[in-house]
């Protein structure tokens, strides 16, 4: 077990490697010695936000390219699901969308009980199910209609409560004043839900609201997520 979790952390990495290698020859000289120059200087306040979104984007791609990697590797290795970390994936998520640990949430769908069960955070995996005939359920309503939402007003929208208020990290009163849901599909087929959260005592403590940016990035991560999601608790 050992001598297999080694080999396929590093077919993984060396699969980055190749990646991150490929993106470097495309770039070109020129374009790299930008980079580095523009790395190097102070930005002025007018280019701070373009060059923002251009480190944002290509660390998008780094990530939807390391999920593709994996996702790759369990199509060949079936039982390498068992050496995934989904709560390691959620961490990687989290910073990559600028949120907290325990601000995000990952659900699987069972088809055959109707319901949506936590797979990130561990904590919640034992507190219950969320059926996909609730009514005030969020993420029951994403998985229904296989369609994203961004509610930046979610402490004022009727919702369901039970999990929130179980403590799986931050500051003691912390609830979601902000969310992005959204469905993680495999192929056609809804298999689970993403939810990224900002938490606070109010909305100005929670941060900034999230933006169609913000989905953009994480609809991105959806589909080599779901092939993850269907390897490790697929029906």
């Amino acid at each position: 077990m050992g001598q297999d979790l080694v080999k396929f952390s590093k077919d993984v990495f060396l699969s980055r490697a190749r990646s991150a290698t490929k993106c470097v020859a495309h770039l070109g000289p020129s374009r790299l010695n930008k980079i580095k120059t523009d790395l190097l200087r102070p930005l002025p306040l007018d280019e701070l936000a373009a060059h923002d979104w251009n480190i944002m984007t290509l660390a998008s791609l780094s990530l939807v390219a390391e999920l593709e990697r994996i996702a790759a590797a369990l199509e060949t290795d079936a039982e390498s699901a068992t050496k995934i970390s989904l709560p390691g994936i959620a961490e990687r998520i989290a910073k990559h969308v600028g949120v907290r640990h325990d601000e995000v949430a990952i659900m699987g769908l069972s088809v055959r009980w109707r319901h949506l069960h936590f797979l990130v955070p561990e904590s919640l995996k034992q507190v219950g199910f969320i059926p996909l005939s609730s009514t005030t359920a969020i993420a029951a309503k994403t998985a229904r209609e296989s369609r994203p939402d961004i509610i930046n007003n979610f402490a004022s929208v009727r919702h369901a409560t039970v999990f929130e208020g179980v403590k799986i990290g931050g500051e003691a009163g912390d609830i979601i004043q902000k969310m992005i849901s959204a469905p993680i599909l495999y192929g056609e087929k809804v298999v689970g839900v993403i939810q990224i959260s900002r938490k606070g005592s109010d909305a100005g403590v929670a941060g900034p609201d999230f933006t169609a940016d913000d989905l953009g990035r994480i609809l991105a991560l959806c589909k080599p997520l779901g092939k993850i999601v269907q390897h490790v608790a697929g029906e």
